[in-house]
C-alpha cells in the first residue's frame, strides 16, 4: 500500500485560499446568469456614437469639397477633382451608414438618420 503525502502548511493554506475564491466565484455566477441582455441599449449607444462620428465625417467631408473647390480655382485641376471626390465620399458615409442600420434590422430607436443631425 502507497504511502499518502503529507502536504506543507503553506500549501494547505494555498489550497484553502484557492477554494474559498472559487466558491465565492460559484457563488456570484448565478447572479451573473441572471442578468438580463437588453439589445436596445447596445443599439442606442452603438447609435448615439455613430452619430456623432457623422457628425464630424459629415463637416469634414463638406470642407473637403470646399477646399477642392478652392483647389480648381487655384488652378490645381487633379487635386481639386479628388478633394471633391473624397469629400463627396466621406459627405455621403452617414447614408451608408444608415443603410447598414436598414439592411442589418438595427434601425428600430436609433437616431441614425440621413436628415436627422
Amino acid at each position: 500500500m502507497k504511502k499518502l503525502v503529507q502536504l506543507r502548511p503553506t500549501t494547505t493554506a494555498r489550497l484553502r485560499q484557492v477554494a474559498w475564491v472559487a466558491l465565492v466565484v460559484l457563488a456570484n455566477t448565478a447572479r451573473l446568469l441572471a442578468q438580463d441582455f437588453d439589445s436596445t441599449q447596445l443599439k442606442t449607444g452603438i447609435s448615439n456614437s455613430l452619430a456623432v462620428i457623422m457628425l464630424f465625417g459629415f463637416v469634414l467631408g463638406i470642407a473637403a469639397v470646399i477646399a477642392g473647390g478652392f483647389a480648381i480655382r487655384r488652378g490645381d485641376v487633379d487635386q481639386g477633382k479628388m478633394s471633391i471626390i473624397g469629400g463627396g465620399i466621406i459627405a455621403a458615409a452617414p447614408a451608408v451608414i444608415f443603410a447598414f442600420f436598414k439592411i442589418f434590422g438595427i434601425d428600430d430607436n436609433s437616431s441614425v438618420g440621413i436628415g436627422k443631425f
